[in-house]
């Protein structure tokens, strides 16, 4: 069951409220705990606004349809590969495309909220600007989304198949029934936070089993083809915007750090991307 952005919504203001209150008292687990709900509301919020999105784009059906059209005439002129023959390769294994189903509808959200559990406890220092992309990027994406474009499962005409809708496992309603991101397909969320938490792992941990998380990431990329959720320019386009966020948080890091000590600000990558 996927959570609507109205509860996720009323949690953010929860734990706001829960962390002001505890930022009030003087214990020190009241202030550490306070920082815990501070960050889990931002994460509430971020998906309540993710959820929300595809229900106020600018554009309707008609438009969306013709450009999804448009990508899938860009990615033949570049010669990129056919999401609809990587599909077709799935399709006549019933297992391999409900576990895609699965992995889609499941794995996203939770992935990140582990992902940044996991650097607030055992790299607090290292949290924080990332805590900043995984904003920046999450809301320029939703700000494009504004615009909407049809996924690849609605080009029937084109040989795509929705998997979701075959195996009943689909985590759409019909469009215009107050479903969030129907229309939301570019640029792909699922791909920004996938990519985001491999190479972010990749360069903090030390452990040796590290690169293991590099399977969340071409995992994710195979998952939302087979399915036909995305175009491959949907995480083309979205790597980009998550590079961009990198930039614009190391930029603004750097010219405060300058700020505070009088010196004029110079360009730099964030500390999680220099150190390996």
């Amino acid at each position: 069951m996927v959570l609507a952005w109205q509860p996720a919504a009323a949690a953010a203001v929860a734990l706001v409220l829960a962390a002001s209150a505890l930022r009030r008292r003087r214990q020190r687990w009241a202030a550490s705990t306070s920082s815990v709900l501070a960050e889990l509301s931002l994460i509430s919020a971020l998906y309540a606004l993710w959820r929300y999105a595809g229900s106020i784009s600018v554009m309707k059906m008609d438009a969306a349809l013709t450009r999804g059209r448009s990508l899938w005439d860009v990615e033949r002129f570049l010669h990129l590969p056919s999401e609809r023959h990587v599909q077709q390769l799935a399709l006549p294994h019933p297992l391999i495309v409900e576990a895609c189903n699965a992995y889609y509808a499941t794995v996203h959200g939770p992935a990140l909220i582990l992902f940044l559990a996991w650097l607030f406890v055992r790299h607090r220092d290292r949290y924080p600007p990332v805590r900043n992309v995984v904003a920046m990027a999450t809301g320029a994406c939703l700000a494009i989304q504004l615009v909407p474009v049809a996924p690849p499962r609605m080009f029937r005409d084109l040989g795509f198949v929705d998997t979701g809708l075959r195996y009943h496992q689909s985590v759409y309603t019909a469009v215009g029934r107050g479903m969030a991101d129907q229309l939301s397909a570019m640029p792909s969320v699922h791909i920004a936070w996938a990519v985001l938490i491999g190479v972010a792992v990749v360069r903090i941990s030390t452990s040796r089993w590290r690169w293991l998380v590099l399977a969340h990431v071409v995992g994710t990329a195979l998952v939302v083809v087979v399915t036909a959720n995305h175009f491959w320019l949907d995480g083309v386009v979205a790597v980009a915007v998550l590079l961009a966020a990198v930039a614009v948080e190391a930029a603004v890091r750097t010219w405060r750090q300058a700020a505070r000590r009088g010196r004029s600000p110079t360009t730099a990558l964030p500390a999680w991307i220099e150190h390996a």
